[in-house]
């Protein structure tokens, strides 16, 4: 059997909607979870749209017009948290989140399915690292870790810090909790990022915040 088409999908898909062209809401799925956040009453899904001719380019597809081609930070960072020669860490401008951060690759613009052999090892050593050091937050219950690289071309990992104890933030509805919470001021963020920074330094060497 050979994979399934873009189309065959869709068509699939589609066959499933109503006369409007919407999905049931999935009920005995995430939006049935005490998790979620919306209350299902007024809640519908947007009508099914066509497939698009191709899939748009995204920020910095082409290196030569990406952030990194000057060496500047990218947009949507203001701050670092931790770095070396290869990778950054860097702190999200506002969050609803105890800490929000991203780590990217310094020298070589790539995307995760584009990563050279040599940075590979070190990014997944950072990734249990960073991880770890953020649970150790009082505040963070968990982290989640994502990659999704719709906007923007060259790879940026998501750090969220889920708020401990707070079980209703638990699972990927967080990311709608978080658009929808107070932003943690600044200097909370900072301080919390500084904590993360600090376990970095010491088991990987590196420069701590730019704040520092």
């Amino acid at each position: 059997m050979e994979p399934e088409s873009a189309e065959a999908f869709h068509a699939r898909v589609s066959a499933s909607t109503d006369a409007e062209g919407r999905l049931p809401v999935a009920v005995e799925e995430m939006p049935g979870w005490f998790i979620y956040p919306y209350e299902l009453d007024s809640l519908r899904i947007k009508p099914l749209e066509p497939l698009a001719d191709a899939e748009p380019p995204r920020e910095g597809e082409e290196p030569a017009e990406c952030w990194c081609a000057s060496a500047s930070m990218p947009p949507w960072a203001n701050q670092w948290v931790w770095r070396n020669e290869r990778w950054v860490l860097t702190l999200a401008g506002e969050s609803g989140a105890p800490i929000q951060m991203n780590l990217i690759p310094r020298t070589v613009h790539c995307d995760l399915t584009t990563v050279p052999d040599d940075l590979a090892a070190e990014m997944g050593r950072l990734v249990v690292a960073i991880s770890a050091a953020a649970e150790e937050l009082p505040s963070v219950g968990r982290v989640f870790v994502l990659k999704i690289g719709d906007g923007a071309a060259h790879l940026h990992w998501f750090f969220f810090g889920r708020p401990a104890r707070a079980l209703q933030f638990r699972g990927s509805p967080f990311l709608d909790w978080e658009e929808n919470l107070p932003r943690v001021p600044l200097d909370v963020h900072r301080a919390n990022a500084t904590a993360v920074a600090a376990r970095l330094v010491a088991t990987l060497g590196g420069e701590g915040p730019s704040w520092a």
